[in-house]
């Protein structure tokens, strides 16, 4: 549908005119003569851009501009404006208009005005519109889960999401850590800033102090150019360090002092930059044992479990599962046209029954897999395509190794991901590192 563009001018011959040229351009257009008849059109219909001359009798362009904020504050308003009115102009600048074409103009600036307003008011109210799905998706009450260890996280998250605290979400991987790191930010005063999340176990180590804090031109072999780091990037909203756990020593002691100093030195820089943002960091292994060894600094662990919050692993929360599955269920088949009804009572008592190394990601992507291959109204036991031999079932005398079920399934998640090791380290509860070792055996 064609957006509808006000156009509002008391000179009929100005108004037909404009209204020819923008007709001619593709555009749907309303003219309205004078600034009384457009405050009527805008309560009457809805229009992205309302093009109007600023001065007019009775109403002009300013008074049109205050309705059309207060009747629809997502329009653009372009102003048409005599050299002697600049001054107005100007100042209807301050008070919100998008633009303004000084008198006498050519046609082909006013084109270029409308196409403006029209591209930014679109994008505007997509930002608009996915801002709200992404609160609506990480809303408390869009968090899964009827356990009461669940509950128990959901009371906490709730509790810590209105603070500046730092927090950290212990957990298997795979368990919801960084579905809750966003819960928590966009239940935040920092909300409107941005969210990054990086993985500290994705990145190579020699790579990583650039990634966080950034570099300068010709701070080392490659650094051709300036680059801001994801410390930089996040500020004004949450910063996520996934798999912190994983981090060097001499990184450990370079994120205290950012923590203490709350800035932050560039590689290769002399300077300092301050920032404001909210830290919270993640990890599926088990820190004040790695403190216990000297892997991992005492001072760093204090700082970051200001507020630790442990997730359960999907084994402790069976009660969870066909809550989650349902769920996964409908948003694939939704996204698929399919009309599923939900599981047969054999492929639910296998779900139930599994074991869940990969805890929630594992359980989405076999039911996805399972809905993709489904054939009938439910999703059966042989949809779920289940590879292993159940605990306890007849394996005719043989028994593979340890090492040759970790082969099986290491291969297993490696097909799954389509190769993606990222992907596949956090399903397995492992660093990308540990699982390219483990994979040259596969």
């Amino acid at each position: 549908m064609k957006p509808q563009i006000l156009v509002v001018e008391d000179d009929p011959e100005m108004l037909g005119l404009l209204q020819q040229h923008l007709e001619g351009d593709g555009w749907s257009v309303t003219p309205v003569a004078g600034g009384a008849a457009a405050c009527r059109a805008l309560e009457a219909g809805e229009f992205p851009v309302v093009l109007t001359d600023l001065v007019m009798d009775e109403v002009d362009g300013l008074a049109v501009l205050r309705e059309t904020q207060r009747v629809q504050p997502g329009a653009r308003v372009v102003l048409m404006t005599a050299f002697g009115s600049l001054e107005t102009a100007i100042e209807a600048m301050r008070q919100g208009a998008y633009d303004y074409l000084t008198k006498p103009f050519k046609l082909a600036e006013v084109s270029l005005a409308v196409r403006r307003a029209v591209d930014d008011q679109r994008l505007r109210e997509e930002n608009r519109r996915l801002r709200a799905e992404v609160e609506r998706r990480y809303g408390f009450d869009n968090l899964l889960g009827q356990s009461k260890a669940m509950q128990a996280v959901f009371e906490q998250i709730r509790a810590v999401a209105g603070s500046e605290a730092t927090v950290l979400l212990l957990g298997e991987s795979g368990s919801g850590k960084e579905l809750v790191a966003r819960a928590i930010h966009w239940n935040s005063p920092r909300k409107g800033g941005p969210f990054v999340p990086v993985n500290c176990a994705a990145i190579p180590e020699t790579l990583l102090e650039s990634e966080l804090f950034g570099h300068e031109k010709g701070a080392f072999t490659g650094a051709d150019r300036k680059r801001r780091g994801l410390f930089v990037e996040a500020d004004g909203g949450t910063l996520l360090l996934d798999e912190v756990g994983d981090m060097s020593p001499a990184l450990q002691a370079k994120l205290l002092r950012a923590l203490e100093d709350k800035a932050i030195r560039p590689v290769g820089g002399k300077e300092e930059i301050r920032l404001d943002l909210r830290l919270i960091t993640a990890t599926n292994r088990d820190l004040l044992a790695l403190v216990q060894e000297g892997k991992f600094r005492e001072d760093l662990y204090y700082r970051l479990a200001v507020i630790p919050i442990r997730l359960p692993s999907l084994r402790e929360r069976t009660e969870d599962i066909p809550l989650l599955a349902e769920h996964f269920l409908r948003r694939v088949a939704g996204a698929l046209g399919k009309r599923l009804e939900g599981f047969s009572e054999e492929a639910m008592a296998w779900l139930l029954e599994h074991r869940w190394p990969g805890n929630v990601r594992e359980l989405e992507n076999v039911v996805e897999r399972a809905v993709t291959l489904a054939r009938d109204r439910l999703v059966t036991l042989p949809d779920l395509r289940i590879e292993f031999t159940p605990v306890g079932a007849s394996t005719g005398g043989l028994r593979p190794t340890l090492a040759e079920l970790e082969r099986q399934y290491i291969q297993r998640v490696l097909e799954e991901t389509k190769g993606d090791k990222g992907a596949a380290a956090k399903i397995l509860g492992v660093s990308i590192r540990t699982l390219q070792r483990k994979a040259r055996h596969v």
